[in-house]
């Protein structure tokens, strides 16, 4: 899509869960690896970042906990190579992907759709990164509280569209304005133009996160 539209720009990885692409069907992981240096090379004016990359250890029946730490440090080579910042996934895996990224120094990026402890979100701060939040930052009461304490120049906004939406049960619904909820919804098979589809979540909900 960003290809082929002026205003969307493009990230380029290997999600955690789809970690076992790299040696699947007796793949070369250094094939692997090189199909997505081609991929940055032939638009290198619209790819932005490394990603989605990390680790999720919420859902190891996708990819064993060992496979993700491999290539994730695998695609760290990207980011080296093309001085691109990382854009990370963390599911339970806070001090793995800490230590991974402490031992090497000098990289950027944001930890997306971030719902971890205030300690975890310090500890990837004090190595240069931000903090990214959405929807599923804001379940909790804990998570609000751990938002608070958030120095304001380390946070980024985001949708994660088409998921993570801030729903009636989630501890930052409280805090939505009533005008904010009221872009118009079709079901998908009647989309049409400035409509949301129906039961997803989309970019224009960003200022419900910012709100809430």
């Amino acid at each position: 899509m960003s290809f082929i539209s002026d205003r969307l720009y493009a990230t380029v990885g290997c999600h955690p869960t789809r970690c076992g692409e790299f040696e699947e069907n007796g793949t070369n992981p250094e094939d692997y690896l090189q199909k997505l240096k081609d991929t940055i090379l032939s638009k290198q004016d619209k790819v932005v970042a490394i990603g989605e990359c990390g680790l999720d250890y919420d859902r190891t029946q996708f990819c064993s906990k060992d496979v993700q730490k491999k290539y994730f440090e695998y695609q760290l080579k990207l980011t080296e190579y093309f001085k691109l910042p990382l854009f990370l996934h963390c599911r339970n895996a806070a001090d793995d992907l800490y230590n991974i990224l402490s031992k090497h120094s000098g990289l950027e990026g944001v930890v997306h759709s971030f719902d971890g402890t205030s300690e975890e979100a310090n500890k990837f701060i004090d190595l240069g990164y931000y903090i990214g939040l959405n929807g599923c930052s804001l379940k909790t009461e804990e998570n609000l509280e751990v938002v608070k304490a958030l120095p304001a120049e380390k946070i980024l906004f985001e949708t994660d569209c088409p998921w993570c939406e801030i729903r009636p049960t989630h501890a930052g619904y409280k805090y939505i304005q009533r005008e904010n909820l009221d872009f118009p919804s079709v079901k998908k098979e009647k989309w049409k133009p400035d409509h949301m589809v129906k039961s997803r979540n989309e970019p224009c909900n960003i200022s419900i996160s910012v709100i809430s």
